[in-house]
């Protein structure tokens, strides 16, 4: 089965985007660019913003940080021992776990009400981790250090040297990968020496979060949710393109990129399908 039959309904579907539920009341943490404009392939404009962090979460909770360097190896802490991580992303807030720990990625359905039959994606640290995932040979040179880091999810066949753990979404013979831009989640998917498990934090079928308060029903069951504050780039998501046919992409949803996506899949000569 090809994960983009299913993935309009399932981990990409149009519910990764959530409402904005209410305004954090205080300012008292100066502005830290935590998602930064890496990508090459796009001109950025999704800094992640600090400020109006209601500082009195973390002590309140014990479990809600800052999303910032001096949490990271906590982070990559929980995710080797198979906790479940709440995480900024460069569109959307997610939950986040390590991909080839099966109790771990069980945890997520879980936490969620998700059908297993319903895939996830993977979130890499670096677009050159991603041939150690899924096959990446049949793609012009360039073209995915063109899209990513970005607010785009990549679908490619898995192939037989993928490393990812076949107890991950059994039965599709393809997978989603991101690299957000995004600097919190790219240090502890570096740290993690894995591929991590990446769906939106809300509840399946449900609005998906643009701040940690649009989820604070489902924090107690994170090891640690990780908060960036309001996420500005809007309710579209990551713009969903398959890939897995050589020269040729389709898009499978048009996400908060599609312009500039396509624009780089036709300037690397591929075809509509």
């Amino acid at each position: 089965m090809n994960i983009s039959t299913t993935l309009l309904n399932a981990c990409f579907s149009t519910h990764f985007s959530f409402p904005l539920q209410g305004v954090r009341r205080l300012s008292l943490v100066p502005r830290l660019q935590q998602c930064q404009g890496l990508s090459r392939g796009f001109s950025k404009r999704m800094a992640t913003s600090l400020d109006n962090v209601e500082l009195g979460l973390e002590i309140k909770n014990g479990v809600v940080h800052l999303a910032t360097d001096a949490y990271a190896a906590e982070a990559v802490e929980a995710l080797k021992v198979g906790k479940v991580i709440a995480v900024p992303t460069d569109t959307l807030y997610g939950f986040a776990c390590d991909a080839c720990s099966l109790e771990a990625v069980n945890r997520i359905y879980e936490i969620k009400g998700r059908r297993h039959t319903s895939p996830l994606a993977i979130c890499v640290g670096d677009v050159s981790d991603i041939a150690r995932y899924a096959v990446t040979n049949h793609l012009p040179d360039g073209l995915l250090d063109s899209l990513l880091p970005g607010p785009v999810t990549v679908i490619l066949k898995r192939g037989e040297s993928s490393v990812l753990e076949r107890s991950l979404n059994p039965g599709f013979d393809s997978i989603g990968v991101r690299v957000p831009d995004c600097n919190f989640i790219r240090v502890i998917a570096r740290g993690s020496g894995t591929a991590l498990a990446l769906t939106s934090a809300n509840l399946s079928g449900q609005p998906s979060s643009v701040s940690t308060k649009d989820f604070e029903n489902l924090w107690e069951h994170c090891a640690f949710v990780y908060d960036g504050g309001l996420l500005p780039s809007g309710r579209a998501g990551s713009t969903v393109v398959d890939l897995t046919t050589p020269h040729r992409y389709k898009i499978l949803r048009p996400g908060s990129a599609k312009e500039e996506t396509v624009a780089i899949l036709e300037k690397h000569l591929l075809l509509r399908q």
